[in-house]
């Protein structure tokens, strides 16, 4: 039988042999998490695929700016604003331009949707064999362990040639559409006696729209939430290869692994909170304030409960306005900008214009609330992508659990773009370095361990 505080009192001398202290990483000039003193990121590698500008280094000096992303030298705004003025899905046309560097023509696009709608069948009994039969509680797990059983399946997994990398690239980005929906009905039915519900993807809609389709029992859903659906999966496609995930997909993918390994990786790096469960937060946060702001149009008293907020009075005690702030944005983050748009018009589609409009109020008082607790008149503070995100998915349907594994179907598309860009240039194992600060110490025997502890 196990004893559970044997693992405890382990725990307590481990964490004491284990301990780094905040001295140490100034002694040795360590860039803890692999960030600069001014919070931005280390330098560690060149890119093509996309590029993140939040603000501008001026004699050493941050200088905020307007943000900014870019797929492949595009700025993202207009990417969107190009396909939506023309009335057309753009994940699809955003996965092509990422894995090959240029928007595809009309027939490009038409013969590589196609191609995508026919590979996001599984096969016959998957659903039941892997999801089943092997059950996790959480979805994030279930998808790499789908992803690893995609491994077995494929019977040229270990081919590194370009051909077919961009051939499993496609495959596990139009799978994952249909492995989301899939895992989640089969954790609803074998832990929580919910109805099982595996609906066959449709080989003629866009990945927004199967998804959809997938999760409703009565597969429907309006054009304006499926148009909203790619678009925040546009908007979350990829970040430039500093991100976690990223990372973790260019660093294993380096030792030359197969690519479902580097994408069972990096869906584990995403299912770390600290890195995809923002959405979640944001949401607990504002329900918890609809609890406790009465008067939702009132902007000095939503600032004053986010300073409680900030003074960890309230909420989950964190002392973090979530959704607010970014690692790299300054005056905004431009995906937001985007998505708080397409939030405004589903918000008067489900009769949610008042919650809307606390959200702005949120965004607008939110940094106020950060300057004036902090004690930092000079703080830029802006509203990230993540703030919004929650509300556009509960306006949805979409059950909170999803939420970052909709952040994980989105991202499979940059993923693989950078797994793509690696494999098709000459490599090197990624291998940083690493300073040990324990003491050397001599070696003792077993009997004289033992006698040091009945003297003890």
């Amino acid at each position: 039988m196990i004893n559970e505080r044997y693992f405890e009192q382990l725990a307590v001398d481990a964490t004491r042999e284990n301990e780094i202290r905040n001295r140490h990483y100034h002694l040795y000039r360590v860039k803890r998490g692999l960030r600069n003193a001014d919070g931005s990121g280390v330098l560690v590698g060149l890119t093509t695929v996309s590029s993140v500008l939040g603000y501008e280094k001026i004699d050493e000096e941050i200088v905020p700016v307007e943000g900014r992303l870019y797929y492949r030298g595009i700025d993202l705004k207009e990417l969107v604003k190009g396909f939506s003025s023309a009335n057309r899905f753009g994940f699809e046309e955003t996965l092509f331009l990422l894995l090959f560097g240029w928007l595809p023509n009309g027939a490009q696009l038409q013969d590589f949707s196609s191609l995508m709608g026919e590979m996001r069948q599984l096969r016959l009994n998957f659903a039941r064999d892997v999801l089943q039969t092997f059950r996790t509680r959480d979805v994030m797990n279930a998808l790499a362990r789908s992803v690893m059983t995609l491994y077995g399946i494929d019977e040229d997994a270990e081919n590194l040639a370009v051909s077919n990398q961009i051939r499993q690239a496609m495959e596990l980005t139009a799978k994952i559409v249909t492995l989301v929906p899939y895992a989640y009905y089969s954790i609803q039915h074998g832990f929580y006696n919910g109805s099982l519900i595996i609906h066959p993807p449709d080989p003629t809609l866009s990945s927004a729209e199967n998804f959809l389709r997938l999760l409703r029992p009565d597969q429907q859903y309006t054009e304006l939430e499926a148009k909203t659906l790619d678009v925040a999966m546009v908007l979350h496609a990829d970040h430039g290869g500093g991100n976690n995930s990223t990372f973790t997909m260019r660093v294993v993918s380096s030792t030359l692994t197969d690519i479902y390994s580097a994408a069972s990786a990096a869906l584990g790096s995403l299912k770390g909170p600290l890195h995809g469960g923002a959405s979640s937060k944001v949401a607990t946060m504002m329900q918890d304030i609809k609890k406790n702001v009465t008067n939702w149009s009132n902007p000095d008293e939503v600032r004053d409960y986010l300073r409680k907020i900030m003074q960890g009075e309230t909420f989950d005690r964190q002392k973090k306005l979530y959704g607010i702030g970014h690692a790299v944005y300054t005056l905004s983050d431009p995906r937001a900008v985007i998505l708080k748009k397409y939030a405004k018009e589903l918000a008067k589609e489900k009769g949610r214009e008042e919650e809307f409009a606390l959200y702005e109020a949120v965004e607008n008082e939110a940094p106020n609330a950060v300057r004036e607790v902090k004690d930092d008149a000079d703080m830029v503070l802006s509203a990230n992508v993540d703030f919004y995100s929650g509300f556009v998915y509960d306006c949805l349907g979409i059950p909170t659990e999803l939420y970052t594994p909709i952040f994980a179907m989105s991202r499979m598309a940059g993923w693989c773009a950078h797994r793509l860009e690696l494999v098709t240039n000459p490599n090197k194992l990624m291998r940083p370095a690493y300073k040990s600060i324990t003491k050397t110490r001599p070696y003792v025997s077993l009997d004289l361990r033992e006698t040091k502890m009945q003297e003890e």
